[in-house]
């Protein structure tokens, strides 16, 4: 049997290393057993290290979640393509197969339904606690504390190694987001709550408990409703992305799995994660009409101005959710009108991957370019853009949780540092420094 490896030859000490490739990766503690003399102390130095901002080439687990193929522009879920998902499936099943690994029996599925329906609600004292936020307070900062919240009103979910208590939470937070969600949108307009509506689907609750007014019964466009719910499975998971790790980081500790969710929320609150929608729109408003895209792609060019929207740090292929998100928002404004800026991302998404200063570099229209117009057109403000994407992104978080608490590999997240500071300081008393 061929074994892989990589054979390493330090130059500081003549020694060389045969360390084992698995995977297509070397384990960072086999670098560990490279060690050479520290002349300090005429002792054996610490072994070697990888520095790595941003893990940029560093596996932190193994999972089975999500795959991605950038180069090829490939998304699967747990071995599905994106494509077959969006056009065939819905979020409800879409975030079993996350949760189980495996798409659900009818009667799977017809439970799965029944117990996330019925777990809508939350706990009327939560209703109080977001009412005592500012008029004024961010979506995302509310929906982060509320997330937060609900581990002290379910002290169970602290024992994780119970599977059944680890899949009722797993419920109550897909459950309930939707209506976290919604009544941080009514909250910034001074509306009042609205409840789940249990003879809806999942989102169509909750664009009732977005929009409903004076009416008996909100019955959601079905247009809106699977273009919101097609947004929302292209959302579901994403591999290791910032949000994914803090979930697994946070949860490394063995906390609840509301408190490691609620700093995946924090995560995603972050302008370079979840706002990139949101630079979308400011970027077409400031083109302004489709005359003025040859001065701003020379713009580009020049380095004088960011096209937003395009290239991704994983794909260097179109992006396979930005062309399902682009059929979407076409069926969207067949509802609420055409939106002048979708004239100007057209333009601009065709200059561009025709351009041969884009299309060496391999910028191609992301997630963010069409989504943000999706959402504008919906009426939602621009800070309620990230709040839609958590309650997307919620199952794959989950599904990152369940996989690391499982997982026997794993440890508490503790990475090593560089440290640059000084070294063997004298402390002097304040009365000598002062004197």
């Amino acid at each position: 049997m061929v074994t892989e490896s990589l054979t390493v030859r330090d130059n500081r000490t003549g020694v060389e290393y045969d360390i084992p490739i698995t995977d297509g990766t070397i384990r960072a503690a086999d670098l560990g057993k490279i060690k050479a003399a520290d002349p300090a102390n005429n002792e054996e130095g610490p072994g070697l290290a990888v520095y790595d901002p941003g893990f940029v080439n560093t596996a932190s687990c193994r999972s089975s979640v999500t795959y991605i193929d950038g180069d090829k522009g490939i998304l699967e879920y747990r071995g599905y393509p994106i494509e077959q998902l969006a056009e065939n499936s819905n979020f409800l099943e879409v975030s079993y197969l996350l949760v189980h690994g495996a798409l659900p029996t009818k009667e799977e599925y017809d439970a799965w339904v029944h117990e996330i329906t019925y777990h809508t609600f939350v706990h009327e004292n939560i209703k109080e606690f977001m009412q005592g936020f500012r008029y004024d307070a961010h979506p995302m900062g509310m929906l982060m504390a509320s997330v937060g919240a609900m581990s002290t009103f379910y002290p169970d979910a602290a024992n994780i190694s119970d599977p059944d208590n680890r899949r009722l939470q797993i419920i109550r937070l897909i459950a309930k987001m939707p209506t976290l969600g919604a009544w941080a949108f009514r909250h910034a307009q001074g509306k009042p709550y609205v409840y789940p509506d249990n003879d809806l689907s999942y989102t169509g609750n909750f664009l009732s408990m977005l929009f409903k007014m004076s009416e008996s019964k909100y019955a959601p466009d079905e247009r809106i409703e699977k273009a919101l719910d097609t947004l929302f499975i292209l959302h579901a998971d994403h591999e290791q992305n910032a949000s994914a790790n803090a979930v697994r980081s946070v949860g490394s500790t063995q906390v609840d799995p509301y408190s490691s969710v609620a700093a995946g929320v924090g995560a995603l609150f972050g302008p370079l994660h979840g706002g990139a929608n949101e630079a979308v729109l400011r970027m077409l408003r400031r083109i302004g009409k489709v005359e003025n895209i040859p001065a701003f792609i020379e713009g580009v060019k020049a380095g004088n101005e960011r096209l937003m929207g395009f290239g991704h740090r994983v794909y260097k292929n179109y992006d396979p959710r930005a062309k399902l998100i682009k059929q979407q928002a076409y069926n969207v404004f067949e509802v609420t009108g055409t939106n002048p800026l979708l004239d100007i991302a057209q333009e601009l998404e065709k200059i561009a991957l025709e351009d041969e200063y884009f299309v060496k570099r391999k910028l191609y229209p992301n997630v963010d370019f069409y989504s943000g117009l999706i959402y504008e057109a919906l009426e939602f403000p621009p800070e309620m853009f990230t709040v839609l994407f958590a309650i997307g992104r919620t199952p794959g978080w989950l599904s990152q949780w369940l996989e690391l608490v499982q997982d026997k590999e794993q440890k508490i997240a503790r990475p090593k540092q560089i440290y640059t500071g000084e070294r063997g300081l004298n402390f002097v008393p304040r009365d000598v420094r002062w004197a």
